[in-house]
């Protein structure tokens, strides 16, 4: 899709080679990634990077260096089309029902499912304090295309034109996503989540290599109705079955008609007039211009607060709205609105939960052209026994297929890192179906094939095929685009200008890992 005349992406690449503190297994200097920071950043930019394995704290966008960090963390996501309700799943969307109808509050926080969010993802804060960008904003803003005009001169041999040379709008070529193919989710990490992930208990938690549990009352039924099946042919050669042995034959037989319940059966049923408790759910985009985001600011900012010291231990200095605002209000993404797109636009947003008039919960979500991606999710703790991660989660799944009604290539639910070296972070691959991301080729694979791998080894290529490769490579070190005193150029016109020590392994580098196209779109800061 085209950046709808937008600016282009501008970002200051940072390299990665520092170890920082892994929140997972709390290796002090374990957690290696790549970082970028991004000034401002097109949603098509962004749901490129993210399909390249790369995700954002605030501006901060960073990609794990997979082979070498001590807990790998594999881009998820989410059919959101095909998705289907789990008894777990189900067990919370009537639980949030029994709630709003008659005020049935359950005593027992279910086990089954994390205490905290579905976005629980534990990123060291630290490199986003220590990366943040220090230019100006002058020095950000390219100049007219005059003063572009004489860069070309200077790149004859490279064949570069004028309109190659100039701020262009942004645009990519149309990504075409069925549901039947090999499609993952990206997720989505917090940087100031610092959660002690403590082992499950034995017993706890579901293998997702193994076919699910039944009862053992339906597999005695299913081995009775197979059994006289095979013996249905005795009726005809003169011993009749059993009258009870027909009526049950005879209602197992016929074929059953109602379909499993979805998201939205649970979600948007009508509630009694009397209803004890009001539940409404907001979509406010992350801008202090827009009067719904400003005028719940300062609550949505006190529940951050609250969340973060009640779970995550944080002392208030560590979650001010200072910090608030750094990390889950300050957003590169570029609001967009397109004919073919949803009506609230792409961009970032916060899904809010009005709980009886005041914020119990609130989601923070990217809206992207193929997906919607999550990224953070806070919630009042007094509350945890409706399980808000769980449900908020099955929310925003039902809103993907929502949007994908006016929006018809929005079909994933992107719900951040799937970490299997870390049990606690399993539960993400029981929403089904799901993929998983390949760290070599970028090509998606269904979780069922991934697991089996990642039992034996926590770094995988999950692309079976040898011969793979990654078909987003960089080809032309040439083509990057830059961006050096405020004119934009090829990397090609600007090696040839720079003074100092070669850049080129920095560059080549960053083009690798943000892949060709996003390479010849995005312009890349140099001083």
């Amino acid at each position: 899709m085209a950046a709808a005349g937008g600016s282009p992406s501008i970002v200051e690449y940072f390299g990665g080679e520092d170890g920082y503190r892994c929140g997972y297994c709390k290796n002090e200097t374990g957690n290696l990634s790549h970082g970028m920071w991004a000034h401002s950043m097109t949603v098509q930019d962004y749901q490129d990077l993210i399909d390249r394995g790369w995700r954002r704290s605030g501006k901060y966008v960073y990609k794990p260096i997979m082979n070498q960090t001590c807990c790998p963390q594999y881009t998820i996501r989410c059919q959101a089309l095909c998705f289907q309700t789990s008894k777990s799943h189900k067990k919370v969307l009537k639980k949030m029902l029994k709630f709003l109808s008659k005020g049935d509050v359950s005593k027992v926080v279910s086990e089954e499912e994390p205490m905290d969010s579905h976005i629980e993802d534990v990123v060291a804060c630290d490199f986003a304090y220590k990366s943040e960008s220090q230019v100006s904003q002058s020095e950000l803003t390219p100049l007219s295309v005059d003063h572009t005009e004489g860069v070309e001169s200077e790149d004859k041999d490279t064949g570069e034109t004028k309109e190659e040379v100039n701020v262009q709008k942004v645009e990519s070529d149309s990504l075409q996503i069925c549901a039947d193919k090999d499609t993952p989710v990206p997720g989505e990490p917090s940087c100031l989540a610092k959660t002690v992930h403590a082992p499950p208990k034995p017993g706890k938690g579901a293998d997702l290599s193994k076919p699910p549990c039944r009862k053992a009352k339906d597999i005695r039924k299913e081995r009775k109705l197979q059994k006289l099946l095979q013996n249905q042919k005795c009726a005809s050669e003169g011993s009749p079955l059993q009258a009870g042995d027909q009526v049950f034959l005879l209602q197992n037989s016929k074929s059953k008609p109602n379909q499993p319940k979805t998201i939205e059966d649970f979600v948007f049923v009508s509630l009694p007039d009397d209803a004890p408790h009001k539940l409404e759910v907001r979509l406010v985009p992350v801008s202090f211009e827009d009067p719904q985001f400003k005028s719940s600011f300062n609550q949505s900012a006190t529940l951050f607060a609250k969340y973060q010291m009640a779970i995550h231990k944080d002392t208030p200095s560590d979650c001010g709205e200072n910090e608030f605002t750094r990390f889950l209000c300050d957003s590169p993404l570029e609001a967009e609105h397109a004919p073919n797109g949803p009506e609230c636009g792409y961009g970032s947003f916060h899904q809010q939960y009005w709980l009886d008039g005041k914020i119990i919960a609130v989601g923070v979500i990217d809206i992207l052209p193929y997906c919607v991606s999550s990224v953070y999710l806070y919630y009042d703790p007094d509350y945890s026994f409706l399980s808000l991660g769980v449900y908020s989660a099955l929310r925003e799944i039902a809103f993907t297929r929502q949007l994908h009604e006016k929006a018809p290539d929005l079909c994933f639910y992107y719900m951040g890192f799937y970490i299997h070296s870390c049990p606690k972070m399993r539960y993400k691959g029981q929403y089904r179906p799901s993929d998983l991301l390949c760290p070599e080729t970028y090509v998606w694979t269904p979780i069922e094939q991934c697991l089996p791998l990642l039992e034996r080894s926590k770094y995988c290529r999950f692309n079976q095929d040898v011969k793979a490769v990654d078909e987003g490579r960089v080809k032309e070190l040439g083509r990057v685009r830059v961006l050096h005193k405020r004119t934009v150029m090829p990397y090609s016109v600007y090696k040839k200008r720079r003074k100092g020590p070669s850049d080129e392994a920095s560059v080549q580098q960053y083009a690798s890992l943000v892949g060709q196209t996003c390479s010849e779109r995005m312009l890349l800061f140099r001083s």
